[in-house]
């Protein structure tokens, strides 16, 4: 049986388990507080923990797979490594300081630097040869800086609002760029308790989803000797479907488009000739 680790709150909590039930696993209830589910029809077991704890199990080789941060993941430091991306919880870490003080990352050599993902930064820096020290503290590190506990901090940053009201602002490239990821045991040949078979079923599964998340079918009608400027439209994954229609001067055209350029899709199409377009979502998929 496969041992899947799942956020059991947070950010990364309730979009986890929604992927997991588009993907046809049981999850717990709206509210449930279960620490332990069985889904005997899948032959997996889905243990619901701190998304920061998930790496260390996985990592250990406690549990086989889990979902949690990519940040997460390289903060703990641990033998586990990224499996599939997941395409939620983006977010984006950088260096903040006070006003002028800092310009680029180097230099922060030799000062001191406040964060909740010390293994995270302590990383980063050792990877640009980078000596400073680095201050872990649990949160609200803005204000770290003028109590006179660091020099700089390294945070999630989304619209900045709050550091500009703490008088600070980000500096040099990014640190990372996160989301959700699935992740396994570095370096195995299969997970540790379960079966390889059981995970690639569930990647195969949470691709479906990621797909069926980002495309629709699109179905129209066309003449036949506009088949092939269609097609350059609306080429599909491999190859769009064309079936006869009672008038043989016409075909009827099947084929998976991006959801993000449906109606510009539609437009070009209806302008080439196109007509009884139509668009249907895709509730679940196999590539």
């Amino acid at each position: 049986m496969l041992r899947v680790a799942v956020p059991n709150k947070g950010s990364l909590s309730e979009a986890a388990s929604s992927m997991l039930s588009e993907a046809g696993y049981r999850q717990r209830r709206e509210g449930g507080r279960e620490l332990v589910m069985v889904d005997p029809d899948n032959d997996i077991e889905f243990f619901f923990l701190r998304p920061r704890d998930i790496a260390v199990y996985v990592g250990r080789g406690t549990l086989d797979v889990g979902i949690t941060g990519r940040d997460l993941l390289l903060d703990a430091q641990v033998e586990a490594e990224e499996l599939l991306a997941l395409g939620f919880a983006a977010s984006t870490f950088r260096f903040a300081g006070p006003l002028g003080n800092f310009a680029e990352v180097d230099d922060l050599a030799g000062r001191r630097i406040a964060t909740s993902y010390d293994g995270l930064v302590r990383g980063y820096l050792a990877s640009r040869g980078i000596e400073a020290q680095v201050v872990r503290l649990d949160g609200a590190v803005e204000s770290s800086v003028r109590l006179g506990v660091a020099d700089a901090i390294a945070d999630v940053v989304e619209t900045g609002s709050t550091l500009k009201a703490a008088g600070m602002e980000v500096f040099g490239e990014p640190l990372l760029r996160s989301e959700a990821v699935l992740i396994g045991r570095a370096g195995e040949a299969g997970p540790a308790n379960g079966t390889a078979r059981e995970t690639d079923v569930l990647i195969r599964r949470l691709q479906g989803v990621l797909v069926a998340r980002q495309y629709v079918l699109m179905d129209y009608d066309i003449r036949k000797e506009l088949v092939e400027k269609a097609a350059a439209l609306t080429p599909g994954l491999e190859s769009p479907t064309v079936s006869p229609l009672r008038d043989s001067e016409w075909v009827a055209v099947r084929s998976m488009v991006p959801k993000r350029e449906t109606n510009r899709i539609m437009d070009e199409l209806y302008d080439l000739g196109a007509r009884a377009i139509l668009v249907s979502s895709i509730h679940a998929c196999r590539i």
